[in-house]
This record gives structure tokens, sequence and C-alpha cells, in this order.
């Protein structure tokens, strides 16, 4: 199946890379990287996501995520942009489909229905909520735009990266930036948290007191990890 994103298939190494690092982890490589609004969910827990942008603005209809889903491929994430409406923009048989294809995950700024057959793909689905009614099938496609996302840009090709913490979305040139410090963190902190567990402080390795002390003081300071 051939991808519809303008990504060259030599990011594949950079989205296997990012399938084994957390949100929480990216994020603290690059504080500045968008965040997709909180309240859009995992409806699967336990699963990671990592792949480029299908957009499809749905504007109450089904024929945006239909036309976008027929695009996409091994990969793509669908990202559909769906919050003015109130019915199911994808279910059994759409999810079906980009399983299916090959498909990294499905992202819905709105509702999604069948969500029992969807947790059984195993794909991971992402979306503020679940309905059974959907809407009509009747308007133009508009599919490959940006699509705008709580205050989140997302553009066709860019890389959604998610976990049961949320989906972080930035551009193949800002991961590639921040892989190395990423995994580092990932890498560290599991090291400390094996180190807390075996009976080890965690302010052991925390600079906190002299970091409260110079805050109290009123100079500059930076909470660090020795560890």
């Amino acid at each position: 199946m051939t991808s519809a994103s303008a990504t060259p298939r030599s990011d594949a190494a950079l989205l296997e890379r990012l399938r084994h690092i957390d949100t929480a982890s990216l994020s603290d490589a690059n504080k500045v990287l968008h965040v997709l609004p909180s309240s859009i969910r995992p409806l699967i827990t336990g699963l990671r996501m990592a792949g480029r942008a299908v957009t499809a603005t749905a504007n109450g209809d089904l024929m945006s995520v239909l036309a976008a889903l027929e695009i996409s491929g091994d990969g793509d994430v669908l990202v559909v942009s769906s919050a003015d409406s109130g019915g199911a923009v994808s279910g059994e048989l759409f999810g079906t489909e980009a399983f299916r294809r090959g498909m990294a995950g499905v992202v819905i700024d709105g509702w999604s229905r069948d969500s029992a057959a969807l947790r059984r793909l195993g794909l991971p689905f992402y979306s503020r909520g679940v309905t059974p009614k959907a809407p009509p099938a009747v308007k133009v496609p508009e599919i490959q735009t940006t699509v705008t996302i709580g205050d989140v840009e997302v553009h066709p090709g860019d890389i959604l990266v998610g976990d049961d913490d949320g989906i972080i979305v930035g551009t193949i040139a800002e991961f590639e930036a921040i892989v190395d410090a990423a995994e580092a963190i990932q890498t560290r902190e599991k090291a400390l948290r094996i180190s807390i567990e075996n009976g080890h402080s965690l302010f052991d390795t925390l600079n906190f007191t002299e970091h409260r002390d110079r805050l109290i003081a009123g100079l500059d300071s930076k909470l660090t990890f020795d560890g």
C-alpha cells in the first residue's frame, strides 16, 4: 500500500526509534513540542504509536474520513478534525481497514464508535469519546490540508507519537533533533526507578536541597539529577 504522506521512507528508522520512546521523555527532551489536547484519549491502553499524518476535515460527514483512509498506508496515522460534530466519524469497519493497511494509528478530534471491536483490533486509536450515532456521507471530501486540534496545527506528513499519556506532534526535523536526548532520558529514568525500587532514595540523586535553598535566596537555579 502506498502512503499518501510526502515524507520519504528514509524516516522508517526514526519512526522505529520513536515507537520505543515514551511521550514524557520526548517532552522532557524538548518542552516546546506540541501536545494534542488531553481530552483525546486512547481506546486501548498500553500501546505506542508513531507515524506520519494523513489529515481529514470531517465537516460533520464521513466522506473526508473515507477519502483520507483510501490514500493511507503503512506507517501513516489518520488524523481527523471533527470536533464540531456529535457523530462518530470512525468505527469498526474504518478501523479494520486501517489495520489491514498497516497504518500506525487513528487520531480523531471528535467521536468514534464500535469501541469493543476497535479494542480487539489492537490498533492505536484515539478519540474524545464514543457515541453510536454516525453522520451522513454526502459532502465533498477535504483531505491533506492543515488541521487545527486544540491550539495545535497538524500538517500532512507531520510525525505523531502517542502512548497512554497523550500525543506529541512535530516535524521530522524536530524529532530527529531530540531522539538521542529522549532515549538518554528514558534510559536514565529507568535506571533511577530501578534504584529506588531497590531501596535508594530519590533525593540521593537530586540536588533538591541546594536548589531549594538557592530559590529561597533569590538565585538562579535548576533542579538536576546526579544519576
